[in-house]
């Protein structure tokens, strides 16, 4: 990708790569502490965020650490809406090892739900990307006050053709590897990820190359590439799962989901429901969604409708207020 862009625009190259240096030799702050654990299911923590009433609990993809909803005092949905005095709980993965065997159904059994039975109460659920399919089957299989998904897929079928091509061939082609390992490394999904939209890597570590170092900007860029870049690898099982049996759910035989052993079907939850997609998405393509009782459509993108400059206003605002209708109906 590299290669060709530099072939092409030498100029944009050289530029990029001298943004990619500066990124890598930028000054980086200790990490902020981890909110304390309430309880914990192998090697994942719930996490206390404060405030009061019932509980709001954020389920994050098992792609990508937890704390793009967390990414700094400005840049933190779980803290700002902790201060508007909702109880405010984070699932945290945590690492692989202790959830190597746990597919994604595997992390809704045996991590998931044995945590929302911690609380003693029935929470409101939010669930990011993966995590909100994760908690549709909770829903379902869970007393819950509500469900609201942020770019949640659901109807694989929906990513483009080319999408479904490109990931399947990266599966195949890590595959073994990966069951060498028992995991599916970070690395091989950013790749994809990348991949997306190859033009827009190279043209953001560009831009980044002239920002003032010591600026917010550069900051913010930097926190924001860090959380992109880490993660701890997929356990196999849930790879598995993900890449042959999600992104084929258009194949004969294919397009159900269990879960503790009933087959989950979002229209049949009774609880408030609340979808939020992005029309420019292209990670989570706003046609893989599953159609919600009430349904918020942002131009934002995956990252930028959570973490954005106008996140607040179009994302963090709504889904505050729709909480509290959704406690008041039940």
């Amino acid at each position: 990708m590299l290669r060709s862009e530099s072939a092409a625009k030498p100029a944009l190259m050289a530029q990029a790569l001298a943004g990619l240096r500066a990124y890598q030799e930028a000054p980086r702050g200790p990490a902020a502490a981890a909110k304390p654990a309430l309880a914990s299911r192998h090697g994942a923590a719930l996490r206390d965020y404060g405030g009061e009433g019932p509980a709001v609990l954020f389920v994050p993809s098992l792609i990508n650490p937890p704390r793009i909803l967390d990414l700094g005092r400005d840049r933190s949905l779980l803290r700002w809406l902790a201060d508007r005095g909702h109880r405010v709980l984070l699932l945290d993965w945590g690492w692989a090892e202790e959830r190597a065997d746990l597919s994604v159904a595997g992390h809704v059994e045996q991590i998931l739900l044995p945590l929302m039975a911690e609380l003693g109460e029935a929470p409101h659920l939010v669930g990011y990307c993966l995590g909100g399919t994760m908690t549709m089957a909770a829903a379902q299989l869970a007393e819950v006050r509500s469900l609201a998904t942020i770019a949640a897929p659901w109807r694989f079928a929906g990513f483009p053709d080319e999408a479904r091509t490109g990931l399947g061939a990266l599966w195949r082609g890590a595959r073994g590897t990966a069951e060498r390992l028992g995991v599916l490394p970070m690395e091989v999904l950013q790749s994809a990820f990348w991949s997306l939209d190859p033009a827009r890597t190279v043209g953001k570590f560009a831009a980044f190359a002239d920002m003032a170092p010591d600026s917010a900007e550069a900051a913010a860029f930097v926190a924001l590439e860090d959380w992109a870049n880490d993660g701890p690898p997929i356990p196999i099982a849930a790879a598995r799962e993900m890449f042959e049996d999600f992104l084929e759910a258009d194949r004969p035989g294919k397009g159900e989901w269990h879960v503790g052993g009933q087959r989950i079907d979002p229209a049949t939850l009774a609880c408030p429901r609340l979808e939020i997609v992005s029309t420019s998405d292209r990670i989570v393509p706003e046609a893989s969604a599953v159609g919600g009782d009430e349904r918020l459509a942002l131009t934002q993108g995956h990252v930028g409708m959570v973490i954005g400059g106008s996140a607040r206003r179009a994302l963090w605002q709504p889904l505050a207020a729709w909480i509290d209708r959704a406690g008041r109906q039940g």
